[in-house]
C-alpha cells in the first residue's frame, strides 16, 4: 500500500504541463481546485471529470500511476459513498429495510462527492507535482511570493522547506516500507490484535522512521554548507523562467473552468448538491 503512495513525485515528459510555467501552474492548480468546489450539479461534476481526464492524457502521466494513487483513497472513497447513501434523507426512496432507508438524492449525492475527491487529488496532482520537478516548484513558488519580501518574509528559505519537504515524501515512504519488511522478517506482527496492540506495533516502526529522518536531514544540511550555500541573499539564477504565449493560454483555459462551472450550476441544475 505504501508504494501506492505518489504525492510528490515527479515523472519527467514534455507534455504542455511539463513544459509550462512552473509560477502559472501553480497558480492553474488553485484555479482547478476552486472549480472542482464550486461543481454542484451532475452536469457541473461531469464537465469537471471530463476535464479531468483530459488534463491526464494531456499530461502524458502513466496511466498505472493514476491508478496507483487512486488506490490510497479506495477506503475514504468507499466510507463517503456508505455514509452518502444511508445517511441523506431526501424525497424519493429507493428502498427501505428496517430502520435503513436508502433515497435517490443520497446515491446521487454519494457519486458526485466521490467525483469530487478523485478529481481534488488525481488533478491537481497532475497538474503540479507529477509534471512540476522541485527545483522548478521551488522558483515557481519563490517567484509568487516574492512580493511577502517587502513586509521581511524570507521568500527563498520557505519556498526551499517547501521544496525539500515535498521531495522527501517518496523517500520516508521507501523508507518506511523498507522498515516494516525488516520488522516483518524479526517476526513482527501488524495486522492482529485489538486497536491498542496495532498502536504499540508501530513503535518499531516510528522510531527508526524518526531516527532516519533526523540523519538525513543533517546529512542534507551537511551538503548543503559544504557547497557554500547561505540562503537566498545575493544569488542569482542560470536559468530565468519568463511565461511565453502558451502559458499563458494555459493559464486562461483553466481560468475559464471556474464560470464555466458556475454557469452549468445555473442552467443545467440537475441533481445538484
Amino acid at each position: 500500500m505504501l508504494k501506492d503512495i505518489t504525492m510528490g513525485q515527479f515523472f519527467p515528459g514534455e507534455s504542455l504541463l511539463h513544459k509550462m510555467n512552473p509560477s502559472l501552474k501553480i497558480i492553474a492548480t488553485v484555479l482547478y481546485i476552486v472549480a472542482v468546489f464550486l461543481c454542484k450539479s451532475a452536469a457541473a461534476f461531469a464537465f469537471i471529470f471530463t476535464i479531468t481526464v483530459l488534463i491526464i492524457i494531456v499530461s502524458g502521466v502513466p496511466a498505472k500511476v493514476i491508478l496507483r494513487s487512486v488506490r490510497p483513497l479506495i477506503f475514504i472513497l468507499v466510507f463517503t459513498t456508505v455514509y452518502n447513501v444511508f445517511f441523506t434523507k431526501g424525497d424519493t426512496l429507493l428502498f427501505s429495510l428496517g430502520f435503513v432507508r436508502v433515497y435517490r438524492e443520497g446515491v446521487f449525492n454519494a457519486v458526485l462527492i466521490a467525483v469530487r475527491i478523485l478529481c481534488l487529488l488525481v488533478g491537481s496532482s497532475v497538474v503540479l507535482t507529477y509534471t512540476t520537478s522541485p527545483i522548478m516548484l521551488t522558483d515557481g513558488l519563490e517567484t509568487l511570493l516574492k512580493p511577502l519580501t517587502w513586509i521581511g518574509v524570507d521568500v527563498h528559505t520557505f519556498a526551499m522547506m517547501m521544496s525539500i519537504a515535498l521531495r522527501f515524501i517518496p523517500t520516508l515512504i521507501e523508507e518506511t516500507d523498507k522498515i516494516i519488511s525488516a520488522q516483518k522478517a524479526r517476526g513482527a506482527d501488524f495486522e492482529s490484535g485489538n486497536l491498542i496492540r496495532r498502536a504499540r506495533a508501530l513503535i518499531p516502526i516510528l522510531v527508526p522512521l524518526f531516527a532516519s529522518s533526523i540523519r538525513h536531514a543533517v546529512d542534507l544540511a551537511t551538503a548543503m554548507e559544504c557547497r557554500c550555500y547561505r540562503g537566498g541573499r545575493g544569488r542569482t539564477k542560470m536559468t530565468t523562467l519568463r511565461p511565453d504565449a502558451a502559458d499563458w493560454i494555459v493559464l486562461l483555459f483553466f481560468a475559464l473552468l471556474i464560470p464555466a462551472a458556475i454557469l452549468l450550476n445555473v442552467y443545467v441544475p440537475f441533481f445538484s448538491i
